[in-house]
């Protein structure tokens, strides 16, 4: 895997890269001490992990990711423990490392970012990778990561600034917007049949030309929306 560092700390990038040279696998391209340089480089180059330094003169780690298109994945380094929660709302990001990063621990990030490249390697598209490949997904409440099962979710709608997730057994308030959740969501397991909610079709009850019924919720369904709500259930 191709991989560049992004730290203003010589010393920093020095540690990263060694712990980086104990894996075969993993070759580094480049080092960089700003943010501007490593978005010059990533606009002509392509690489497949990030080293990643939170707080940096220009730019924050944060803004880094927010400024590439379509990141690839990143590990974050720092010495700030305050933004772990933070972090893993971004999906490209693998893992959070707290410096002084230790061998066993640097190991398990390297194992993270295998697990997570195994789409790729078999370029397979978000839509052909079954949804059993992972079980389940986060979101971040009262800065605490609640992990969801997708088999228990009914409904995900959308209320303003808000969304609201309508499980089995609990509903979840999520500071966020519909579309952020629903790339978290298989799409073979679920689909949006409203601007405001997204369902998923294996818990639905009973249909009807304009709503569908999922538990006790009768969701609406849009003329736009219908037809391809209709294909699904033929597939069921």
């Amino acid at each position: 895997m191709k991989c560049i560092i992004i730290d203003d700390e010589a010393m920093a990038r020095a540690i990263i890269a060694q712990r980086i040279s104990n894996f075969p696998e993993m070759k580094i391209l480049e080092e960089f001490s700003n943010a501007m340089q490593a978005i010059k480089y990533l606009n002509q180059n392509k690489v497949d992990v990030i080293f990643l330094d939170i707080h940096m003169p220009d730019f924050t780690g944060f803004d880094f990711v927010q400024t590439i298109k379509n990141p690839p994945k990143v590990i974050l380094v720092t010495s700030d423990k305050n933004f772990a929660i933070e972090a893993f709302e971004y999906e490209c990001i693998v893992d959070y490392l707290v410096k002084p990063i230790s061998e066993d621990r640097f190991e398990k990030a390297i194992q993270k970012l295998k697990v997570a490249k195994v789409p790729s390697k078999t370029n397979a598209s978000q839509d052909e990778i079954p949804s059993d490949t992972v079980n389940e997904f986060y979101v971040n409440i009262d800065r605490r990561l609640i992990k969801i099962e997708f088999d228990t979710v009914n409904v995900v709608e959308a209320k303003g600034d808000y969304i609201l997730i309508k499980t089995e057994s609990k509903n979840y308030t999520v500071h966020s917007t519909l579309k952020k959740i629903e790339d978290k969501l298989p799409k073979d397991l679920f689909l949006k049949v409203h601007r405001s909610f997204i369902i998923n079709t294996k818990k639905i009850i009973d249909i009807e030309d304009n709503s569908v019924l999922i538990a006790k919720d009768v969701i609406p369904v849009s003329r736009a929306n219908r037809p391809e709500l209709i294909k699904r259930l033929n597939l069921l």
